[in-house]
């Protein structure tokens, strides 16, 4: 991020803290941005369908910042000429970027969306929740880029879910711990 120019480090930024596609982002106009309620609304995603992506108070902070001063129909993020991010805008910057700060191979914006998904799941938001955030349609594609992120997944969702039966009947038989077997075995 801190090889990134100005205009495009406010980009990256709104990248890792929400998750949006670069043409969500370079789309975005102030009317989508609800700083009290936490939300940003993403009118034409790539898959057609309108989503509202959920802040976090790091995400509010920065985006409250961002909008000073624009109006409704301002575009939230301009490329510091004051044009408009377009298509493919974004690529050669950020190219120069990962190279003055070592980055081997360079990332591409998407990848930003990616970490910003990794970093959910490894910190046990359920599929389906990293799914709608992301805009995707189901959890099919979340679950083949991330579910390997959260191995205890489906074993905390399995012991927290399953109902509990009660019929295993708890005997006075306790397994020895690793001090107590070391007491039993002979020194020497």
């Amino acid at each position: 991020m801190n090889a990134c120019p100005p205009d495009l480090r406010q980009l990256v930024t709104a990248a890792l803290l929400t998750g949006c596609r670069y043409g969500e982002l370079a789309a975005l106009k102030m009317r989508d941005i609800d700083i009290d309620a936490g939300t940003i609304h993403i009118s034409e995603s790539k898959s057609g369908k309108p989503r509202n992506v959920f802040l976090t108070e790091e995400g509010q902070e920065f985006f409250d910042e961002a909008t000073l001063g624009k109006a409704g129909g301002d575009l939230v993020f301009r490329r510091a000429s004051g044009a408009a991010w377009k298509r493919a805008d974004q690529f050669r910057p950020l190219k120069q970027a990962c190279a003055a700060a070592k980055i081997t191979p360079a990332v591409g914006f998407h990848i930003l969306r990616h970490s910003y998904g990794s970093r959910l799941a490894m910190n046990a938001a359920p599929m389906a929740v990293i799914a709608q955030q992301l805009g995707h349609s189901d959890t099919r594609m979340t679950e083949k880029h991330y579910a390997h992120l959260s191995p205890s997944f489906v074993a905390d969702t399995i012991r927290a879910a399953a109902p509990k039966l009660g019929i295993v009947k708890r005997s006075n038989v306790s397994r020895l711990t690793d001090s107590q077997k070391n007491k039993l075995s002979p020194v020497g």
